[in-house]
């Protein structure tokens, strides 16, 4: 075999790889693309009302077959894990740090008008997964994770507050006024508005806190 010869044959090896490298670049993005969207066609449904959708439904709405579902999939619990991730990625952004160094009324402003946003945001998917986690250590295991999660945030927004003799009662009474459930009973037990809740769970955090209820800005609507 001469240079050239070797030279074509090298070239011809070289592109096949290329080509199969290629190919299986496709492939992986192919498969991220439909696990992305098998992902958030259950989101979809969830916040459309649908407490338990179907994998036959997800897949319609994913655009795919039940069989592409679960083979991204080894089951529904593994399908939960992964839209456990999705929604703590998507309310990630939504939860700013509220500085601890600002003056209190400011601080239960700006904490329960937090909760209020995240707590529209995700209520259709909290409602469904609270429905569905006597069933699934993967959502049981999220909402904990949740849930721990806003309680530190309260233990560092009202540090000062929270110091000192009965911290652990006012720490528990500002979780159960600063949770979900409080919310959800606001908005749909009461049928609150939610400026209107935002005000009562403001009071609620204040009267835990103890001292007067915070003022309302300038020009702040009902």
């Amino acid at each position: 075999m001469n240079l050239a010869t070797g030279e074509r044959v090298a070239n011809r090896v070289a592109g096949r790889a290329a080509d199969r490298s290629a190919a299986t670049d496709g492939r992986v993005r192919r498969g991220e693309r439909n696990r992305a969207a098998i992902v958030d066609a259950l989101l979809a449904l969830l916040e459309a009302g649908d407490p338990k959708p179907s994998a036959r439904a997800i897949a319609a709405h994913a655009g795919c077959s039940v069989r592409t579902v679960f083979q991204h999939f080894d089951d529904m619990e593994t399908l939960y894990a992964a839209v456990v991730e999705r929604q703590q990625e998507r309310i990630a952004p939504m939860l700013e740090p509220v500085e601890a160094s600002l003056p209190r009324a400011e601080r239960v402003r700006a904490l329960v008008a937090q909760r209020a946003r995240v707590f529209e945001r995700i209520a259709p998917v909290r409602r469904a997964g609270l429905r569905s986690s006597a069933s699934s250590p993967v959502l049981r295991d999220g909402l904990e994770r949740t849930a721990r999660r806003f309680r530190r945030q309260l233990e560092e927004v009202f540090a000062a507050e929270l110091a000192g003799p009965g911290r652990r009662e006012r720490l528990a009474a500002l979780d159960l006024v600063c949770s979900f459930d409080a919310w959800e009973q606001l908005r749909t037990g009461q049928r609150l508005s939610v400026a209107s809740a935002r005000r009562v769970v403001e009071a609620l955090v204040t009267a835990v806190l103890g001292g007067p209820a915070p003022g309302r800005p300038p020009g702040e609507g009902p």
